[in-house]
């Protein structure tokens, strides 16, 4: 049976051009026969793609033409069937929707996924799901905030409500596969908290890497 590659990636890089990109990236992924989704926004780009490993190098070589996605981390899963339907490339306001200005230039620091059980586990850190509400009775770390929201809209009012119990403290955040907490750490700083910090690659990069060695990820 024929293995696929599904491979999932973002990267916050100004776009200023985007609209002019959908066209190009769009005739690229059809002619190599990708199948998927991919948005183009002034802030960036996040996407979802699927094909043979052929196909999805052909991608990678092409998205090295373009010096802003240079360093964009790649998820790569095997799959015996193809899970998209067809092709699309979506312009849109947010690479993922949080419904306020945000700049990305002044984005926290990244906590890589080794140093994330000690990070976490200092008296002047407090830990904060990004993810929703059901995400997070899921599965989550031990001792983390849930913020209790629908959707990542929520999450600024949210933090704007419940910030002063944070006064002082460095503010470690974490989501899924690293895109919705790296763009918190952004928000957070405009609200005059210079010390914010997010895990690298959310939770799938940690997982993968540690183990879970210490058993602070609680859940599945």
């Amino acid at each position: 049976m024929t293995n696929y590659l599904i491979t999932a990636f973002y990267h916050f890089t100004p776009l200023a051009n985007f609209n002019d990109l959908k066209e190009p990236f769009l005739n690229f992924c059809r002619q190599a026969g990708l199948k998927g989704t991919i948005i183009l926004a002034s802030e960036g780009i996040n996407g979802s793609l699927a094909g043979s490993q052929a196909q999805v190098k052909k991608f990678y070589q092409y998205l090295a033409n373009y010096e802003e996605f240079n360093g964009i981390n790649f998820k790569e899963n095997q799959a015996q069937l193809i899970p998209f339907s067809k092709m699309k490339v979506r312009l849109k306001k947010e690479i993922v929707a949080l419904g306020k200005q945000t700049d990305l230039r002044q984005k926290g620091q990244y906590i890589a996924a080794e140093a994330w059980d000690d990070f976490i586990r200092r008296e002047d850190v407090v830990l904060i799901d990004t993810r929703n509400d059901y995400e997070y009775k899921i599965g989550s770390f031990k001792g983390a905030i849930n913020p209790e929201t629908e959707n990542f809209r929520d999450f600024p009012t949210w933090f704007e409500k419940n910030q002063q119990a944070f006064a002082n403290k460095k503010i470690a955040m974490f989501c899924t596969g690293g895109i919705r907490c790296e763009k918190s750490t952004a928000l957070v700083k405009q609200y005059d908290f210079p010390e914010s910090y997010h895990l690298q690659g959310g939770i799938l990069d940690y997982l993968a890497k540690t183990k879970n060695p210490n058993q602070l990820w609680q859940g599945n």
